[in-house]
């Protein structure tokens, strides 16, 4: 005997609202309902699967009418690869959401009430905008409904593309992704076809062995290309075939790479990287700054919308030319360079060797003298001992991983007391509680959303805070 679902399935439901992590949500009574794949205006069954005292969750298993808002994905994996998920939602819905969450976190989560926010500031690109893509290769190909139920014995399983979202050892065999501009898409149907033309093996996850393992592309606003491709097996015959059919189809890659990565995971920052053919680096630039973009580097991924998010940065910090600034969580020190040439001295920090190096040469780069950059975890090495050898600052600039800042950097920016904070956030939730701290301390003067990343539900934040 079949064994009954415990959870209810709830029919008829309104959608009526997105709420937290980009999920449509329906009120029932005393509870809410959040449920993925639906926009409000949607009328639908949900099979719940979740169900916790004041809200359940569950998944669409029925439309019954569709929203006037809602629009056709252009993409023909939506839905499936898990990326850009709003898709089937107007640009305009898009961002007007994205605002509100801003504001409903910063009430709900800081207690700030009746604060007035700038109006969000939408990417010009809404397809083709990231400068940066990750694609594994995988010989479990995930397989569609339709192909299941044929129930044929599908000895193609290799694919090249992004995870099904849960599920660490499938992936979804991208033809055409929306997010990178050329020659993004051409590069990975090229190394796909060219594997499976030369019976190239693809990774097995689980087993631990195969040839190919991850394809990286990135593409620059200065119009340089960088591909690093990481094999798993050090095959150098297999190796150089593939790289040499890469130089010789695509000239114009900038700068050519790959990496043997036989570790259990795929992360690179810890690996030998080979340049194979042209420069180990490409360049973005921004104004009249130019940056180094190296394989382990990192940077902004949406290059035109990081403009306009450190041009929102600087306008709050209104330099008068003679302040100390620090920018904690520097990176490659793009934020700090870029505001070098309107202040006294910016001193910037961040935990990571590597990045910091980035941020030593980008200021060399572009003749910048009056950057100093110290590697060491905030929470140990902003204090008074840095301000002796630096000086107090008179504005800081934060921009800390979606975790927020540590309770010692709470204290420490209490003691620091620089007369302007400008916070920038890719979580507006541990953003609202890190204000909260300082309220007794700062108050907010402006708040200005900025969309990095059409079709989904993340959103940047910058808010400046000015010592009371």
């Amino acid at each position: 005997m079949a064994r009954r679902n415990k959870y209810p399935l709830l029919e008829n439901v309104l959608i009526s609202d997105i709420g937290a992590e980009g999920k449509a949500l329906a009120r029932l009574e005393n509870k809410v309902v959040f449920v993925t794949g639906a926009i409000p205006g949607d009328v639908v069954d949900i099979q719940v699967k979740r169900k916790r005292k004041s809200f359940m969750e569950g998944r669409v298993v029925r439309f019954h009418k569709y929203s006037q808002d809602r629009e056709e994905a252009v993409c023909e994996h939506f839905g499936v690869c898990g990326g850009c998920k709003w898709q089937m939602l107007p640009y305009e819905k898009q961002i007007g959401f994205k605002e509100k969450q801003v504001k409903d976190q910063l009430e709900r989560i800081g207690g700030f009430k009746g604060l007035e926010l700038n109006p969000i500031l939408g990417s010009k690109e809404s397809e083709f905008y990231r400068n940066k893509l990750e694609f594994t290769f995988s010989n479990k190909r995930w397989l569609t409904e339709d192909e299941i139920k044929e129930d044929n014995d599908f000895k193609d399983r290799d694919a090249l593309g992004f995870h099904i979202p849960g599920l660490f050892d499938k992936i979804v065999d991208i033809k055409k992704c929306w997010l990178q501009p050329d020659p993004s898409n051409a590069i990975r149907l090229a190394v796909k076809s060219f594997a499976l033309e030369n019976k190239l093996s693809f990774f097995d996850i689980r087993e631990q062995v195969g040839l190919l393992r991850n394809l990286i592309i990135r593409t620059a606003s200065t119009g340089e290309v960088m591909v690093i491709v990481s094999f798993f097996e050090d095959d150098s015959e297999a190796i150089k075939s593939l790289m040499d059919h890469l130089k010789d189809k695509f000239p114009d890659i900038t700068s050519l790479q790959y990496v043997v990565n036989q570790k259990k995971n795929d992360t690179i920052l810890d690996q030998r990287i080979i340049c194979y053919h042209g420069r180990d680096h490409i360049f973005e630039k921004m104004e009249e700054l130019k940056f180094k973009i190296g394989p382990k580097s990192f940077y902004q991924t949406n290059s035109s919308q990081a403009y306009e998010l450190y041009k929102v940065a600087r306008d709050f910090a209104d330099f008068q030319g003679h302040e100390t600034v620090y920018d904690l969580y520097t990176g490659t020190g793009t934020i700090a360079n870029f505001m070098a040439s309107k202040v006294n001295k910016v001193v910037g920090i961040e935990a990571v060797p590597e990045a910091i190096d980035d941020a030593r040469v980008n200021a060399e780069l572009n003749g910048i003298t009056n950057a100093e950059f110290v590697v060491g975890d905030m929470k140990d090495v902003f204090n008074d001992t840095l301000f002796t050898k630096y000086g107090r600052p008179d504005v800081i600039i934060l921009d800390p991983p979606r975790a927020g800042l540590h309770e010692n950097v709470i204290i420490a920016l209490k003691k620091a007391k620089a007369q302007k904070i400008i916070y920038i956030s890719c979580n507006p939730a541990t953003q609202a509680r890190d204000l909260a701290l300082l309220a007794d301390l700062y108050t907010i003067e402006a708040v200005q959303p900025v969309d990095m990343f059409p079709h989904t539900h993340h959103v940047e934040n910058i808010v400046k805070v000015k010592l009371i």
